[in-house]
């Protein structure tokens, strides 16, 4: 039988993988010639709900694939990784509303910044929490479900907030053609 990788080297593979896929993911809805079938996944506009995405759906990759590999040595990974997500989220959220309150103007670098800081904040959670945590997988499968099928419906309709404005354009959400 083929000897698994370690799951601090496989961590540490998806979170370089979750790093690209997630810069990525910034330009493929326009690459693709604003393809909505690609959106559904990709940042659509430059609103801060649509970078969760570039979060949210690659860290949904790694952890499934993970899960696959590593629930038997772990049987928390799952509720773990997604405790991660939501910390990664939410912090994404935090820093891009803290930061752009005390400084008064959005800037690039640290828009970036807290891309990739989310990312790890959300990996050290799980990586620290991965043997500790309980919950139940049927619930976390649920909460995963159910923060893909927001990001699908919000895509096309979106709550008229801040969170789903895009700063650019002050549109929401896919924009008819």
């Amino acid at each position: 039988m083929k000897k698994k990788m370690p799951l601090l080297l496989f961590e540490g593979i998806s979170i370089l993988f979750i790093f690209i896929l997630g810069v990525l993911l910034h330009f493929t809805y326009e690459w693709s010639n604003q393809n909505s079938l690609v959106g559904l996944f990709s940042a659509i506009n430059e609103s801060t709900w649509e970078h969760l995405k570039l979060v949210f759906f690659p860290t949904l990759l790694f952890t499934l694939i993970g899960n696959f590999l590593y629930k038997k040595e772990y049987p928390n990974y799952l509720c773990a990784k997604t405790k991660g997500i939501l910390i990664s989220l939410a912090f994404l959220v935090i820093f891009f509303y803290t930061f752009q309150g005390v400084i008064g103007f959005s800037l690039a670098i640290l828009n970036i910044s807290s891309f990739f800081i989310s990312v790890l904040v959300g990996e050290f959670y799980f990586l620290k929490e991965k043997e500790q945590i309980s919950c139940c997988n049927k619930f976390c499968i649920f909460i995963l479900i159910l923060l893909t099928l927001c990001f699908i419906l919000f895509t096309y309709f979106p709550p008229p907030i801040n969170l789903f404005k895009d700063p650019l354009t002050k549109t929401y959400g896919i924009q008819n053609k």
